[in-house]
């Protein structure tokens, strides 16, 4: 007789010797794996590879691991026959593992799903779980979980970032601290898998984002129509706020779409004059039309433009962010003061619009986590006429549009990556009076080291060096992170060489 998954929707439900298959071991898979042990259930975990940590942990926890080549479908995950198959979102539609577990009408789940289903295991003082917010977009999602989150804390709440963002929903779900809300960040991956949920294990957000839309991760998917149809699936059963991007028409046709619950209200963000129900910009003002009662006729201050200036922060994609986060905070009734106060504070991770020095009167900038046209297109429109270093791992994605409209606009290109025919030919077909220099690949040690004396070389008192790849970083880096710190480093390197030889040259002619 099959067990009835309906019913698995608390952790203190029966879950003993539930069969479950679990794909891939990075942190969300031995979250996975770790959860299910923990409440009693069977556990299979598949992996190409492990480290050593995790090989260790997996039999300690009561969990069996297997480890080989998943490019097919492995006998021992036939033998075992699994009830449940929890997939990490690596894992695409088009994988042989999941074709399998589909083909044969094994419930297939994603980690948010076995999270919302367990979300009870700490409650809230009121005997209550968390309440959840969804934030999603190609572009944005980790800034704006982040700020959301420092927001929430600062009025008060106690608020975990997770998901997506590095942290798994289901370490975050089983904190014995407990939370008041979880600022979830999904990948399109993520949510494709929540597209799979039966309805009695959807999540009910009590408000989601989808920040932006723009051509990302299509091999992964299939198709630009796919990739959609995953992010706008953020909206689905949110019960207070939908917030969307008045910029964005896609983003506002995923909430004209969405099967939410009665009462959720459509919030714009956006950059100029909020109408009722939005929240954006009046004359260096960021203001709140959405969050108060009389909201056609007055308007809440959050911070100034200025303020955010002060604080590198006012690159006009971070002050969308920053609207979208407040009025994600304001959903959950947080003050305009305290969203003020968590600005004050607030700092941009490494890699996103990040100074690495100023020398020379050259400014070298690294957004390395510019890892498509959009976050590129963010990067040019904040630094007009930059050096842009651009180029990688493209993960299917056409240039063109991106180079013809604002790379059109750098100063010179610099042109990276494994594979860098197709972003050459972009340039001379639709940016031909843009000066293209070309990184030929070599040891990976080697590139950031030639970009930077490139660079270097043409720049010009008041010039920005802008990273800002629109591509993915795995043709010759480990990651962005990489990607970005290789570049830092390699700046550094140069500032030094600079300063050493001005130093030899007022020395040399001192002896004169």
């Amino acid at each position: 007789m099959s067990r009835d998954l309906d019913a698995l929707t608390s952790w203190h439900a029966d879950w003993k010797g539930l069969r479950v298959a679990v794909l891939g071991l990075s942190v969300t898979g031995f979250s996975v794996a770790d959860t299910l042990a923990e409440l009693g259930a069977e556990v299979l975990v598949l992996s190409e590879s492990a480290t050593e940590e995790y090989a260790r942990l997996v039999p300690l926890i009561g969990a069996e691991l297997w480890i080989g080549d998943l490019g097919s479908v492995p006998e021992r995950l036939s033998e075992f026959a699994p009830e449940v198959v929890v997939a990490s979102p690596g894992f695409s539609p088009t994988h042989p593992v999941i074709v399998w577990t589909r083909e044969r009408s094994i419930a297939l789940w994603g980690d948010i799903e076995l999270a919302w289903r367990v979300r009870d295991k700490i409650l809230r003082p009121d005997g209550t779980p968390a309440e959840w917010v969804f934030i999603t977009g190609t572009n944005g999602k980790t800034t704006t979980t982040q700020l959301t989150a420092t927001m929430l804390v600062e009025g008060g709440l106690r608020a975990a970032p997770c998901g997506n963002i590095g942290v798994p929903v289901l370490d975050a779900v089983r904190d014995p601290g407990g939370f008041d809300v979880l600022v979830v960040e999904l990948s399109s991956h993520q949510l494709w898998y929540l597209g799979l949920t039966d309805p009695a294990a959807q999540p009910v957000p009590w408000a989601a984002t989808c920040l932006n839309l723009a051509d990302d991760h299509l091999v992964w998917h299939g198709s630009a129509e796919a990739y959609r149809d995953a992010k706008a699936l953020v909206y689905r059963n949110t019960r207070v706020a939908c917030v969307y991007n008045k910029a964005d028409a896609a983003t506002q046709r995923m909430v004209e779409d969405a099967d939410v619950i009665e009462g959720a209200r459509a919030i714009g963000f956006g950059l100029g004059i909020p109408g009722p129900s939005d929240v954006g910009v009046v004359e260096g003002i960021l203001a709140d039309r959405a969050f108060l009662d009389d909201r056609r006729n007055s308007a809440l201050e959050l911070t100034t433009v200025a303020a955010l200036a002060a604080r590198g922060l006012d690159a006009p994609h971070i002050v969308q962010n920053i609207l979208a986060a407040a009025a994600l905070a304001r959903s959950l009734g947080i003050e305009p003061a305290h969203i003020a106060d968590a600005l004050n504070g607030f700092r941009l991770d490494a890699h996103r619009i990040e100074i690495v020095a100023r020398a020379g009167g050259i400014t070298w900038v690294d957004d390395s986590k510019a890892t498509n046209p959009h976050a590129a297109q963010s990067s040019l429109r904040a630094f007009p006429g930059a050096i842009w270093i651009v180029g990688g791992d493209l993960k299917g994605v056409d240039l063109s549009e991106l180079v013809a409209g604002a790379g059109a606009t750098a100063r010179a290109a610099l042109v990276i990556g494994a594979d860098r025919g197709h972003l050459l030919e972009a340039f001379a077909r639709h940016a031909p009076g843009v000066p293209v220099l070309e990184v030929v690949p070599g040891d990976t040690e080697e590139v950031m080291t030639r970009v930077v004396e490139l660079a270097a070389g043409i720049a010009q008192d008041g010039d920005t060096v802008l990273l800002a790849p629109a591509a993915a970083s795995f043709d010759q880096f480990a990651s962005y992170a990489d990607r970005g710190h290789r570049f830092a480093e390699a700046v550094r390197q140069w500032i030094d060489q600079g300063s050493a030889g001005d130093a030899a040259g007022s020395t040399s002619g001192a002896d004169a």
